[in-house]
């Protein structure tokens, strides 16, 4: 195919030409990039692959290619996904080269070449994308694997509140303005890949997360809670989150701290799922200082350790705001039946309900209780049969 491969080469600046131009106009990163770069180093990536299928036709027999040009295609590929190139992008462009390459083959060659010609060319594509997708998608995993190292040395050191600009710049991150720190606990260990493509879509950019310490960082005033909501129905199961604003940089180290801290409260106190903040645990974490006062304060209710449905009645009345109708209704027990308890209560304590400072005294003993022993006092079995028994005799 002598007479056809010097009609091709004839036409290969022009070729190239008009692949570059269809790459532009029909795939997008192409089309974004500079008109300088399009016409330097994409139009050359062009030219090359042409002389490889000019070769196929030169040669006659023979493999399409042989080892060399399948050697040069895989780093061609590879320094492409070094350059970030998307291997959609990759893909496309060859399939367009192909597609131009085979409309000027019917123009130039004879109808006894056309056939032999387009064989070459398929054979061309049969051993080259396949060794092109697999050059890709290693080099893609190895920048990936490297990207994930940085970005978590930069997590790390932003945790930490070490120098953290080098590392921002090698995982092409910008550490500005704001961020939520937020602490998560899940009832049971969901995939990392889940949660992190979770968190990345609710807010639409690769969010950093430390996948052991399940903390992350959230861009500016980021929605918690909605991203606690769509987090809990991505992964299936109840989340328990703390958040911590940082307004620059420097401080989302010690908002980190607070998040552990607030997550901590919540969790030995048996709060429910949700979204929770310092303010919302304040007294706790006054209460939660380690000293003599909280043992004191806890001990307030021992004379109760052997009632526990009085204790469970104490706990459901504190934690329905003092409100006896409430509290009667949800224990499903008469009026009557609960100022009985209640009375049992102050008697056994030495702590009126009906005075307000001995009241909020009981409310920060039941706190100091619940931090100092198990983190969840409810779900007794048992108390209810028990105490009817008590009350009817």
């Amino acid at each position: 195919m002598s007479d056809l491969h010097a009609r091709m080469a004839a036409r290969v600046g022009d070729l190239t030409a008009v692949v570059v131009a269809r790459c532009a106009a029909e795939a997008p990163f192409y089309g974004a990039l500079p008109r300088a770069t399009l016409q330097g180093e994409v139009a050359r990536s062009i030219a090359a692959v042409h002389a490889l299928l000019l070769r196929a036709l030169r040669d006659g027999g023979g493999g399409p290619m042989g080892p060399g040009d399948l050697t040069r295609l895989i780093e061609w590929s590879a320094r492409r996904a070094e350059e970030r190139v998307p291997l959609e992008a990759v893909i496309a462009a060859y399939l367009i080269g192909a597609e131009v390459w085979w409309q000027t083959l019917t123009e130039v060659a004879e109808p006894g070449e056309l056939a032999g010609a387009g064989g070459k060319l398929l054979a061309c594509l049969h051993a080259a994308l396949p060794a092109v997708v697999l050059a890709h998608q290693n080099a893609q995993e190895d920048l990936h694997s490297e990207d994930k190292r940085v970005r978590r040395a930069l997590l790390g050191a932003l945790l930490a509140g070490r120098p953290y600009e080098e590392l921002a710049g090698v995982a092409r991150v910008a550490v500005v303005g704001e961020y939520e720190v937020v602490a998560f606990a899940f009832e049971s260990d969901p995939p990392s890949r889940l949660v992190q493509s979770s968190l990345d879509a609710f807010t639409g950019i690769p969010v950093l997360m430390d996948h052991v310490a399940r903390i992350a960082l959230l861009p500016g005033r980021s929605d918690v809670p909605g991203l606690v909501a769509r987090l809990e129905k991505d992964v299936g199961q109840p989340v328990r989150a703390a958040a911590a604003r940082s307004s620059v940089p420097a401080a989302i180290s010690s908002a980190a701290q607070e998040a552990g801290r607030v997550l901590d409260l919540v969790r030995r106190l048996g709060r429910p799922p949700g979204c929770y903040r310092l303010d919302d645990v304040l007294l706790e974490h006054q209460l939660a200082r380690p000293g003599d006062g909280l043992v004191r304060l806890a001990a307030k209710l021992d004379p109760l350790e052997e009632h526990t449905y009085l204790l469970e009645t104490l706990r459901v009345f504190v934690e329905r705001g003092l409100n006896r109708r409430q509290t009667a209704l949800e224990l499903c027990v008469h009026r009557n039946t609960l100022d009985y308890r209640l009375q049992r209560v102050s008697a056994l304590t030495g702590l009126d309900l009906a005075v307000p400072a001995q009241a909020r005294l009981i409310q920060a003993a039941l706190v100091a209780r619940d931090l100092a022993g198990p983190a969840d006092h409810r779900g007794v079995t048992g108390w209810q049969g028990s105490a009817g028994a008590a009350e009817s005799g």
